[in-house]
């Protein structure tokens, strides 16, 4: 594997407050949406690395379904996250309180691949959300965190 292909590309998506980047997975879209649509598997793939334990949830979300974290971003917290976009091996999102978003779209290439897309959106969170956001520096961090999340994910089905 080049070191390329362990690399996930940064998307620009011409708004400041939306950070996304894509990876091609070699696994079928179910394998890499059972580490999605599992809870319990989100600290395992993790690139922000905040994530210290999951606190409540099923072992496979739907639509509507919440679930809690531990965290840790320079003090211990706990969030409570909703599934707000769902459709099976395709797509799932979710959000919490501060209303901004992670979202990830699988594409079926057809070839044994999955063309995998995360995206933090906080161009939905209301404008206090946003403040914070934009105090914490967490929009360039972000950007980041969601290529690190792929490679993760990558590593994970591909190790299975």
């Amino acid at each position: 594997m080049t070191e390329k292909s362990s690399r996930a590309e940064i998307i620009e998506t011409g708004n400041p407050k939306v950070k996304a980047a894509r990876i091609l997975i070699q696994a079928e879209p179910s394998l890499i949406f059972s580490f999605l649509n599992n809870p319990k598997l989100h600290k395992e793939i993790d690139g922000s690395a905040t994530i210290t334990e999951n606190i409540s949830g099923p072992d496979e979300l739907i639509l509507g379904s919440k679930f809690g974290m531990q965290m840790h971003l320079g003090i211990n917290y706990r969030i409570l996250n909703t599934v707000v976009e769902y459709k099976r091996n395709e797509c799932i999102a979710w959000r919490h309180l501060g209303r901004w978003r992670w979202r990830y779209e699988l594409v079926d290439q057809g070839d044994g691949s999955t063309l995998v897309t995360e995206t933090f959106d906080g161009a939905c969170a209301p404008a206090i959300a946003h403040l914070w956001l934009t105090f914490r520096k967490a929009y360039p961090w972000t950007q980041i965190a969601v290529a690190k999340t792929l490679v993760r994910l990558k590593e994970a089905a591909e190790s299975k």
